[in-house]
């Protein structure tokens, strides 16, 4: 399709969207107005800017859709304490001398299982300051160990991320999740090596006042906890083993009702359902307003610029869904908004060039989790306040959570180039 709209304009687009977003504007907002503003100065017209950003905005509705209904699966784990017993089980099975893992892994099996990212860590967040407390770790070490298992659960995971990079390139959800699953166990092996020496820094160790002293709720037995996320993964997994596709769209929420009957909350499932939705609402509306950018960036000329460039650079045209998912992540600070403007723009010019979409998407979304906690995102804040750490340490994660986030990019990379 021939561009509509200069490189040059839709990049001044998403500058403008990215210095506001910095400045606190509303990002959903700050991307519309961004998308405007980049489409008219990429010389498109008033009518053909505002035209293809409702486009935009229209090809994110399935990948809303499911991450609406996802909402329940995460509201039941979350507030029928399913997702806080589950952590605490894995914690209290590797012990306190295996801190680190424990929390690591609990934080990725949360994650994975549909939880976001950010109401992960804040779930595992208060067993891991009370380990951390008794074992004297600091708050630096315990917050990588719960962000870098959450990066790995999130490329595992029927997250929003997930779900617009597999739109996006027309792929089976359950195939783009096993599709990272060595990338992600990477990931976890490098986060609890970083994490491990960390913990024994002698700075801002984790004290008592750190601790949430508002006492336990009755928690559901491991068994009744894990039911729902296991539905999940064997309605999913039907497609791949027999050929029997259940969406996305029926799975997460049967998984949430399910969790609640059985932990003895169906009466519930409301309250659920409601909180589930104030948690998924927010990247809903984002996807929105990331669609308008993303509909002008996909008609503009920066897919033929960048191809153009890595030719010149005599570089291969696959190096372009890693370094469009870091990019478009870093550009946006958020894993499902990079991951979804990196799918929708490249998704073509990737197929075209010979990538095979699985692949495509798995290096894309990992790629999304490098620098996607930077200051101008929620995640960086949300993570943060988690363990009450302040801006200024939590500044310091970024290069340890980039590297955990590399290296399921290298080993996804990796992979295509040994399997394709």
């Amino acid at each position: 399709m021939e561009a509509q709209f200069t490189t040059l304009g839709a990049l001044l687009g998403l500058v403008i969207a990215i210095v506001l977003i910095i400045k606190k504007v509303q990002p959903a907002y700050c991307l519309i107005l961004g998308a405007l503003i980049g489409g008219l100065i990429g010389g498109g017209g008033l009518v053909n800017t505002v035209n293809t950003m409702v486009s935009g905005a229209s090809s994110m509705m399935s990948s809303i859709l499911r991450i609406l209904t996802s909402g329940i699966l995460a509201g039941t784990l979350i507030k029928t304490g399913s997702a806080q017993k589950i952590a605490e089980s894995i914690v209290n099975t590797l012990g306190e001398s295996r801190a680190v893992t424990a929390i690591a892994i609990a934080t990725m099996i949360i994650c994975a299982v549909g939880v976001f990212i950010d109401i992960s860590v804040i779930t595992v967040a208060p067993i891991a300051l009370a380990i951390g407390e008794k074992a004297n770790l600091s708050k630096k070490g315990v917050l990588l160990a719960m962000i870098g298992g959450g990066k790995a659960g999130n490329i595992l995971s029927p997250n929003p991320n997930t779900i617009a990079v597999s739109e996006a390139f027309a792929q089976d959800l359950t195939s783009v999740m096993m599709k990272n699953l060595i990338p992600a166990v990477c990931a976890l092996a490098v986060t609890i090596l970083l994490a491990s020496r960390l913990v024994k820094a002698n700075d801002s160790k984790i004290t008592k006042a750190d601790l949430d002293e508002s006492g336990e709720q009755n928690l559901p037995s491991f068994l009744a906890a894990a039911a729902g996320p296991l539905f999940v993964i064997l309605m999913l997994a039907l497609r791949p083993l027999a050929g029997i596709t259940i969406d996305p769209l029926i799975a997460l929420p049967a998984g949430g009702i399910l969790c609640a009957i059985v932990t003895g909350h169906a009466k519930d499932i409301t309250a659920c359902a409601e909180y589930g939705l104030s948690k998924v609402i927010g990247v809903s509306i984002l996807l929105i307003g990331t669609g308008t950018i993303a509909g002008i960036i996909k008609a503009s000329a920066l897919q033929n610029d960048v191809t153009a460039l890595l030719e010149a650079m005599h570089m291969p045209a696959f190096i372009l869904a890693p370094l469009a998912g870091i990019l478009m992540a870093g550009a946006t600070a958020s894993t499902t908004a990079g991951a979804t403007v990196a799918a929708q723009t490249f998704s073509g010019t990737l197929l075209d060039a010979g990538v095979p979409g699985l692949s495509a998407a798995a290096m894309i979304h990992a790629g999304a989790t490098v620098v996607d906690s930077l200051p101008h995102g929620s995640f960086f804040h949300a993570t943060g306040g988690s363990v009450n750490m302040s801006i200024s340490e939590r500044m310091k994660l970024i290069p340890y959570e980039a590297m955990v986030g590399l290296t399921s990019t290298i080993a996804a990379t990796i992979l295509y180039l040994i399997a394709g």
